[in-house]
């Protein structure tokens, strides 16, 4: 599908936030890393399904690798905010790094 003017873009501290499924990828494909998030486990709380657990993987966007060679860091976190809290440190130390 097409991105139109009434398709909302989320943004999570100015970078693009993206979700397919149980994947959430948060970064720009044109930088030179993205962090990619992928919900393990969830609960449901009321009518919502709430992750509990989340893999977080710092990742090289470098095409030519293989999928495996472009994970530079990883760790499990127990909630979705403390994924999104490193991802956003991790990110951001990756691209201020020279």
């Amino acid at each position: 599908m097409a991105n139109t003017a009434t398709e909302q873009m989320l943004e999570y501290r100015g970078r693009p936030l993206r979700r397919k499924d149980n994947i959430l990828y948060y970064g720009s494909m044109s930088d030179k890393y993205i962090i990619m998030m992928q919900i393990t486990d969830s609960k449901k709380v009321d009518d919502m399904d709430v992750a509990t657990r989340v893999s977080v993987q710092l990742q090289l966007t470098d095409p030519d690798l293989r999928s495996r060679d472009r994970v530079v860091k990883k760790t499990e976190k127990g909630g979705l905010y403390a994924a999104m809290d490193v991802a956003a440190v991790w990110l951001e130390r990756a691209l201020a790094a020279k």
